[in-house]
């Protein structure tokens, strides 16, 4: 069994990555395999509405040249996804929106090939912006069918602000722990 986490914030060692870690520590706990990717690691661009995914219907998009295809083909090996992403003008990044629109078309143009498996979404914002983004990234799980586990935020901005957020790290962890229950409640 495995979960994968995907961090959208341009800063690869900021609040969104230490809030994610709290739910992978849980769940790495339980014995379940874990893996954080980065999206701001490698380029990935926004759906260009070609609808070859419909065409094509390999689990794959036909645009090819950024990471897009290697995300998604991490989600269909995983039992449960984390997505990620602080506030940016109350919204989401441009990394996380651009993985939502690829993953979520190609699996909706392929029979919703994420369906059933398990999703959580986690955000930190300063002041505003935070159900928002959750919300947004719900989205991709109510579209394609997931089973969604709940939600993490925390209040942070500067660096290592999250870990002062107490009751943020403990809906982290909490989360953590309700994930990796739902994973091998489904999967074992």
């Amino acid at each position: 069994m495995k979960v994968i986490a995907f961090n959208g914030s341009p800063r690869q060692d900021g609040n969104t990555t230490t809030l994610i870690g709290y739910l992978l520590r849980e769940i790495e706990n339980e014995g379940i395999e874990t893996e954080l990717v980065q999206l701001s690691a490698k380029a990935i661009h926004g759906c260009i509405a070609c609808y070859k995914c419909f065409e094509n219907q390999d689990r794959r998009c036909a645009v090819k040249n950024d990471a897009a295809n290697e995300y998604i083909e991490k989600m269909t090996t995983a039992q449960g996804i984390i997505l990620g992403s602080p506030s940016y003008f109350q919204a989401v990044t441009a990394e996380m929106k651009a993985l939502i629109d690829r993953a979520g078309f190609v699996g909706l143009a392929n029979g919703k090939m994420h369906k059933n498996k398990v999703g959580a979404s986690v955000s930190c914002f300063r002041r505003t912006g935070g159900m928002h983004i959750i919300e947004t990234m719900n989205h991709f799980f109510f579209s394609n069918e997931l089973i969604i586990a709940g939600r993490a935020m925390s209040v942070a901005r500067d660096k290592g602000d999250v870990k002062k957020d107490e009751e943020g790290v403990e809906s982290a962890r909490v989360l953590g722990q309700k994930i990796a229950w739902m994973v091998k409640k489904l999967y074992d």
